[in-house]
């Protein structure tokens, strides 16, 4: 028999974590009090507060990209503090507090691993059947708020990568996709020469229209190759910004600045740099 996931013990916070938790929904109300609070605090809206939000998380990735676990913790601190911000303001309109934010989310882990928190001996374990079995629920939960379509529920607020990369995984649910990689692949270097005959013709609405969509197909190839786009291209903008910087470094070096230098001299240095580079690498090798 199946056992409700409410009737396993659930796993407690530890006292001090929901002291402090506490802690910090109390700071909350006092920054909002209308009387003693924060001037600005008390000025701000779910509109205003809602973009810190989406900095929090992309400083929570930089941190733990660069293994700076003691910013990690103050940066989900910070995030923690939105979700907090959020739901005080949720609470004063009447609308929801955070009890409610945080039960919503436990009852939907609980609803979608049933391999965890039933005895359902037929729940599903291995990688495939698990990710099965989360999308079928995720589905489900889409139906159940009447929200039709695959490509329903895909917020048009995320970075347009990350939301590229979504529209494609779901259109590929329902059978949308090449075949295989080759077919992506193909289909980029299609766009690269559709922007090639706008650059030719001059019409900068349609340059707009190819290179997004040659930005969707690579968005595309790196779904398929199992890569997330937006860690392609953080690490993309990481290797300029070391490159670039390592190409100022060596014109300093010659009494040198950017600035005034032809692009053939330009690139010889920038050459340099990944020579240097390669050199690096061979030797740690």
């Amino acid at each position: 028999m199946t056992n409700s996931p409410l009737t396993r013990p659930p796993v407690r916070p530890s006292s001090d974590a929901s002291a402090q938790l506490e802690r910090l929904i109390d700071v909350m109300a006092r920054l909002r009090d209308p009387d003693n609070g924060c001037p600005w605090d008390v000025a701000q809206t779910p509109a205003t507060i809602a973009p810190y939000a989406i900095e929090e998380a992309y400083e929570i990735a930089d941190a733990i990209d660069r293994g700076a676990w003691d910013e990690t913790a103050d940066e989900l601190g910070d995030l923690l503090l939105q979700v907090v911000f959020q739901a005080r303001m949720a609470e004063e309109s009447g609308r929801f507090d955070f009890s409610t934010v945080a039960r919503a989310i436990a009852d939907k882990m609980i609803r979608r691993h049933p391999h965890v928190f039933t005895d359902e001996t037929t729940a599903a374990r291995d990688d495939a059947a698990l990710m099965a079995q989360w999308e079928t629920r995720k589905e489900q939960e889409r139906i159940a708020r009447a929200e039709t379509g695959a490509l329903a529920g895909v917020p048009s607020a995320l970075p347009a990568l990350l939301r590229a990369r979504k529209l494609a995984a779901r259109a590929a649910r329902v059978g949308f996709d090449w075949p295989d990689v080759k077919g992506v692949f193909a289909k980029v270097q299609e766009e690269v020469n559709e922007v090639g005959v706008e650059l030719a013709n001059g019409d900068r609405d349609a340059l707009e229209d190819e290179i997004g969509d040659l930005l969707f197909a690579t968005a595309s190839l790196a779904r398929r190759l199992e890569l997330d786009p937006e860690a392609c291209l953080r690490r993309a903008n990481d290797k300029f910004s070391h490159r670039f910087q390592a190409l100022e470094a060596i014109l300093a070096e010659r009494g040198l600045t950017p600035s005034g230098r032809s692009v053939d001299e330009l690139d010889a240095v920038w050459n340099e740099v990944k020579e240097r580079e390669r050199a690096g690498k061979a030797r740690s090798a």
